[in-house]
């Protein structure tokens, strides 16, 4: 597996005139860890990220879906923009790069965009599949005013705060912390690192299980596995912010175990055991998404098809 050992994520990594060791590493990550485990002693919702504005955990449950979806959106773009800003001002005084080197060429990007949005909510759509095959969900009679047609601008004006958050997420672990570590030392050590970081840092999500962790770890290495092979990190961002609107604004479910606003066009409740459907921490938590993620896994590895995921190995 050429694409492996050879990503272009890697060749990016070594363009600037130094490449950040594990020491410099650990100041720029843990300031980014300490912002989040601050906010979420703060909140204890999105992803650990509260926001001045929110001071009741009900904020979005008072509201219509469409100005609910705007201040949630807002709520997320505002808090997850600082990692893009500490990312910048490292790469630019620091390792001496531009931006887009952490994965963002714009050869091809809106293709893979693309895939990646397709793949995110057929992912978590196989999920969910999985759960209402085994009778883990049911349909829930909740507000009219906040889900289906009515709550459809919520929905799609939610979605931007997701686009923001999901990518925040993966330019920090995928684009930065994974190629850093992997240029420097071996592929599979930053594969693995980036793995466990990823899944250290919604640590203090509400609901959390031993399967939720296992989960995020699962994910963490399945979406090092596509931004690897693809080579850029537009697709795993579209998959990553998609899966968790799909989750919270689709389906209704509960997010790493906090509430989304801006309303749902379905209202799904799960009904089984906690170990399949993931109870409190929603469906990342439990064996459905397990499965769903190590078939991903699989095919990320193993699937010759450029038509699922492109290969792109610079020479």
């Amino acid at each position: 597996m050429e694409w492996f050992t050879k990503s272009r994520l890697f060749d990016l990594a070594r363009q600037g005139q130094r490449l950040t060791s594990h020491r410099g590493g650990h100041s720029a990550l843990i300031f980014i860890c300490a912002f989040r485990s601050t906010r979420s002693h703060s909140s204890g919702n999105y992803h650990g990220i509260n926001l001045w504005v929110y001071r009741n955990r009900h904020f979005h449950e008072r509201r219509p879906p469409l100005e609910a979806g705007f201040w949630m959106s807002l709520q997320l773009i505002l808090s997850f923009v600082l990692v893009y800003a500490i990312l910048w001002a490292w790469l630019k005084f620091f390792e001496k790069r531009p931006f887009w080197t952490l994965g963002y060429e714009a050869k091809n990007a809106l293709m893979q965009y693309g895939r990646g949005f397709l793949a995110g909510a057929l992912m978590f759509g196989g999920a969910v599949a999985i759960l209402a095959v085994t009778g883990g969900v049911v349909f829930e009679q909740g507000d009219p005013t906040q889900q289906g047609f009515a709550a459809l601008g919520g929905v799609i004006i939610v979605l931007l705060g997701w686009i923001v958050q999901g990518g925040a997420e993966e330019v920090l672990i995928r684009g930065w912390v994974l190629p850093v570590i992997g240029a420097r030392y071996k592929p599979w050590i930053g594969l693995l690192v980036s793995s466990l970081i990823f899944a250290l840092l919604h640590g203090l999500n509400p609901g959390l299980s031993v399967i939720a962790l296992i989960n995020l770890a699962l994910f963490g290495v399945f979406a090092g596995l596509y931004a690897m092979r693809e080579g850029s990190m537009w697709g795993i961002s579209a998959l990553h912010s998609v899966w968790n609107w799909v989750q919270g604004n689709f389906f209704g479910f509960e997010v790493s175990g906090t509430n989304a606003g801006g309303g749902t066009l379905l209202n799904l409740k799960e009904t089984g055991a906690d170990w399949l459907t993931g109870g409190a921490f929603g469906p990342e938590g439990g064996l459905a998404v397990t499965i769903v993620l190590v078939i991903a896994i699989a095919v990320t590895l193993f699937w010759k098809s450029k038509a699922i995921i492109q290969e792109v190995i610079v020479e």
